[in-house]
């Protein structure tokens, strides 16, 4: 019986995303996403948004698939933008108007009775920042770094590039003279070298 609670209480997830980080511009409006799901569908649901674990911001009730959320509470700051009627039970939230001292950890609580009361959360850390153009000097140092980078890596190959090709230059020329030498033992033993010597004179000079 134990096993079979537990299965039931992991029919309900909520999630915000796939990020849990959310940055905003001070003086801006930001969402704050969640939805949740359940296979056993759900009576009387409450949700409430948390802002640091313990300052409830917004609590609303839906009865049942069919209706939309009922406002229980809200901080005037805060709307609802979801809908729970559409295929997402979405209970997203905007906070209006973000101050720097709004950037914490929001948490969205989700409560079924249906489903012997099982209860699961979700967080989303928010950023507030004066300007945008912080992140973009996070941005701008990213590309200078991967541009010095591959241009770094460009002169180690034009190196690497040039050393290999002395190296196989110097084993050919290395070769060139081997078969030079070699062409001379053979031609001297068969008494040709001398001939051939007074032959290529005259262009050399």
């Amino acid at each position: 019986p134990g096993l079979h609670v537990l299965a039931i209480a992991l029919t309900l997830e909520v999630s915000v995303g796939k990020t849990n980080t959310v940055m905003a511009l001070n003086g801006s409006n930001v969402l704050l996403p969640c939805t949740f799901t359940t296979c056993i569908g759900f009576q009387d649901l409450v949700f409430t948004w948390y802002f640091n674990s313990t300052e409830m911001i917004y609590n609303g009730k839906i009865k049942t698939k069919t209706s939309e959320p009922i406002l229980v509470g809200r901080n005037p700051r805060v709307e609802f933008v979801g809908s729970t009627t559409g295929k997402d039970n979405n209970i997203s939230i905007v906070l209006k108007d973000v101050e720097l001292s709004d950037a914490g950890r929001y948490t969205c609580h989700v409560l079924n009775p249906k489903e012997k009361n099982a209860q699961h959360n979700a967080t989303i850390f928010l950023t507030v920042v004066h300007r945008m153009e912080e992140t973009d000097n996070t941005v701008t140092l990213i590309i200078v770094g991967v541009v010095g980078g591959l241009i770094g890596l460009l002169i180690l190959f034009m190196l690497v590039k040039r050393v290999v090709l002395f190296i196989i230059k110097k084993m050919q020329d290395g070769k060139k003279e081997c078969l030079v030498s070699s062409s001379g033992n053979d031609n001297t033993e068969n008494g040709l070298a001398g001939s051939k010597a007074e032959q290529k004179a005259p262009p050399k000079a």
